[in-house]
């Protein structure tokens, strides 16, 4: 990553003080010091000043620091008032033109709420990202006040982001006609999964696959299998897709293909225990059961590259940040850390290892900073 773009990024996001005011401090000065704080392990604005004062010498190579480093409550208020919107914006643009990434295959949509965040104007946030499991980048996000509007965030969110040629994929929440319209006019194909709040097509669906395992295996178009050996566990995947001309409604989804099964079963080698699920699902890709098993693995790392990671890793969730934007700006600022991490590959060292080393030696945060 150069550092000179970044710092240009950063110029990009509107300065919210008052310019006849007592600016002491260049705004991408603060953008940038509260990142690489983020970077080293940092969870709050005290935090950032104490980096900033830690690495002051090393940061006057390259920052402004024209009053030296901000005190924390120049962070705080800073950050209180910047648009995450344009935040996000400028972040991810210069991370996507630093590794020169056109577009994404497969994007992945899910929310999550901050539940640290809330307070007495406000309920806890809850942003509903837009990741690309690929590249490992948020795309972009959208905050709304609860879980319940996911499904008016979802429209949002693909108005700001490029998804074309892309495979938009959403949990059950998001499995809407609409929606599935919405993404098609995008030029993007969708896979949405299928549980109880479409009954009646849910119900058909898995008496379609129920017959099947009855004997009517003409009606299956294709059929995929996997196993893996994992942290002591047997995971077997079993991928079966039936064609949508088999349901009823079927033109009322938008260029609707194909319903898929995937059957999960999990052995405990040390114990013989046994779980399995099943999980069924709508798209508009063609019948290929490999592909459609590669597509449905990806989207749930959303999960588990994002939003564990957000919670374990960065623990945003003990953030004591309530105020106004500074919530939903350190999200970003964590999303965006991450995204410059994953990609370091430094042995069998963990994030929080890496996050850790790049605090205490400067050689190894220029190597995560400058690529």
């Amino acid at each position: 990553m150069k550092i000179a773009k970044l710092k240009q990024s950063a110029k990009g996001v509107c300065d919210p003080r008052r310019i006849y005011g007592n600016v002491r401090h260049v705004l991408s000065d603060i953008i940038v010091i509260g990142l690489i704080s983020m970077l080293c392990g940092g969870k709050d604005f005290s935090d950032m000043e104490v980096l900033g004062k830690a690495k002051e010498k090393w940061l006057r190579g390259f920052l402004e620091l024209v009053n030296g480093i901000p005190d924390s409550d120049t962070f705080r208020r800073v950050f209180e008032k910047i648009n995450p919107d344009e935040l996000s914006k400028c972040l991810t643009d210069w991370i996507m033109s630093e590794r020169e990434i056109i577009a994404a295959k497969s994007i992945s949509l899910d929310g999550k709420t901050m539940r640290g965040s809330g307070d007495d104007s406000h309920s806890a946030y809850h942003v509903v990202s837009a990741w690309a499991s690929e590249h490992g980048i948020t795309l972009g996000q959208v905050s709304v006040d609860e879980k319940s509007n996911e499904i008016t965030a979802i429209p949002q969110l693909l108005d700001i982001i490029d998804v074309k040629g892309a495979v938009v994929t959403i949990d059950a929440m998001g499995c809407q006609k609409k929606i599935a319209e919405l993404i098609i006019s995008h030029e993007a194909d969708y896979l949405f999964a299928l549980k109880g709040n479409h009954k009646n097509l849910y119900k058909e669906a898995k008496g379609l696959f129920d017959s099947i395992d009855a004997g009517n295996i003409d009606i299956c178009l294709d059929i995929y299998e996997h196993e893996s050996h994992n942290h002591g566990r047997i995971e077997k995947r079993i991928v079966d897709v039936i064609s949508a001309e088999l349901v009823k409604g079927k033109n009322d989804w938008q260029n609707l293909q194909s319903i898929v099964r995937v059957r999960y079963t999990s052995i405990c080698t040390k114990s013989g225990r046994e779980t399995s699920q099943t999980r069924y699902f709508l798209t508009s890709l063609l019948p290929s059961a490999r592909r459609l098993s590669a597509v449905i693995k990806n989207h749930w790392s959303i999960e588990n590259n994002l939003h564990w990671v957000l919670d374990v890793i960065f623990e945003e969730d003990s953030s004591k940040a309530k105020k106004d934007n500074s919530p939903l700006n350190l999200n970003v600022l964590r999303k965006v850390a991450l995204s410059i991490l994953l990609p370091i590959k430094h042995g069998r060292m963990s994030l929080k290892k890496m996050m850790f080393r790049a605090a205490l030696e400067q050689h190894f945060l220029e190597l995560v900073l400058f690529g």
